[in-house]
This record gives structure tokens, C-alpha cells and sequence, in this order.
């Protein structure tokens, strides 16, 4: 069961129109946007980071974003943010291929050294304590610009803070999202658990 529960999607209008943006990204707004609303200042500063953080400025794509911030969430363990992040990475187009060998994506074919460097920082960064090191950087340096890296740690940082947030809260998982994770994660473990 949820901690807080969320509040209706119209609750606040200033959240509303800004949370239209997560209509295109996930097809709804997550329940997570619904709880941080009870504060709408704080709804409103996640949702305007999230666009920034996901705007695209360089060759970081959307769908690369998504499936970094799925290795950080795989990496810290809530399912919530895994099973939204393999929905995104789907909807921007992420190859199928990839999203059902996210985990093999050191040895896999589909991936490239680029984003195998990407994601080798992903789950690095999401680690606690932190594993960025210095065969860490060089890699990731020698794939990316550094307005590149800061776009990947922007994501890794921003599913850091919904990590923490949707697995105290318990959030629950909504339809769309359950079903994604049930198309491509539960061979590896993934359930609802407690978002249901």
C-alpha cells in the first residue's frame, strides 16, 4: 500500500499543464508527479527538471536516456522506475533487442562501445557507494563530450532522487507500466512487488 496517496491529476492546474509533458513520454502522468503535488512547488521543480534533464543537446538520444536511467534503477533496485524507464525507452524507439538484452548490454551486439560506456557509468554512479572510477571516466571520456556526460549523469541523478522516492513511497505502478515490465523484465526477476 502506498504511504501518501496521490492526489487527482487536475488537483493543481500549473502541475497539470506542465505534467502534459509526461503524456508523451509514458502515455500518463505517474503516480509519483501525482504524490510530489500534495507540495506543488516540489511537483512543479521535479517536472521542469525532468524536461531538462531529457532534453536532448547532443548525441545523447531519448531512448539511450531511458535505458541509462533503467540500469541506474535496476542498479538501486526499485521496480517502479525499471518498468517506467523500459516503457519510455520503448515509446523513443529504443530496438526491442536492446530493451530484452538491457543486461547483457556488455557483450550483446546490439549495443555500441558509446553505449556500453553510457550504461557501464549508469549502473557505476547508481551504486552505493559510488564505483566511478578513474577506467570509468576514461571510457566514458573517450565516447562522450563532457555536455554529453553531464546529460547521462543528469539522468542517473534524477532517477536517483525517484528511486529514493517511489520505493519509500511504495508507488503504485499504473497499468501501462505493469505491463511493459511484464513484457520485458520479469525474466529477470522483476515483479510489481510492493508498487501494486
Amino acid at each position: 500500500m502506498a504511504l501518501v496517496t496521490p492526489l487527482s491529476p487536475d488537483a493543481d492546474e500549473d502541475v497539470a499543464r506542465l505534467a502534459k509533458f509526461f503524456n508523451e513520454t509514458l502515455g500518463f502522468c505517474p503516480n509519483s508527479v501525482l504524490t510530489m503535488q500534495i507540495r506543488p512547488e516540489i511537483a512543479k521543480a521535479f517536472i521542469k527538471l525532468n524536461m531538462a534533464v531529457m532534453a536532448n543537446k547532443g548525441r545523447v538520444t531519448s531512448d539511450l536516456k531511458r535505458l541509462v536511467g533503467y540500469m541506474a534503477s535496476f542498479t538501486a533496485g526499485c521496480r517502479y522506475c525499471q518498468a517506467h524507464t523500459a516503457l519510455a525507452a520503448e515509446r523513443y524507439g529504443a530496438d526491442e533487442e536492446k530493451i530484452n538484452n538491457i543486461w547483457e548490454y556488455k557483450t550483446h551486439p546490439a549495443f555500441s562501445a558509446a553505449e556500453r560506456a553510457a550504461l557501464d557509468f549508469a549502473v557505476a554512479a547508481a551504486s552505493i557507494p559510488n564505483a566511478v572510477d578513474e577506467e570509468i571516466s576514461a571510457n566514458l571520456r573517450q565516447h562522450w563530450n563532457e555536455g554529453e556526460i553531464v546529460e547521462l549523469l543528469g539522468v542517473i541523478a534524477l532517477f536517483g532522487y525517484l528511486n529514493r522516492w517511489n520505493d519509500s513511497m511504495a508507488t503504485e505502478m499504473e497499468e501501462g507500466a505493469v505491463k511493459t515490465g511484464e513484457k520485458y523484465l520479469t525474466g529477470r526477476g522483476w515483479s510489481v512487488g510492493k508498487h501494486q
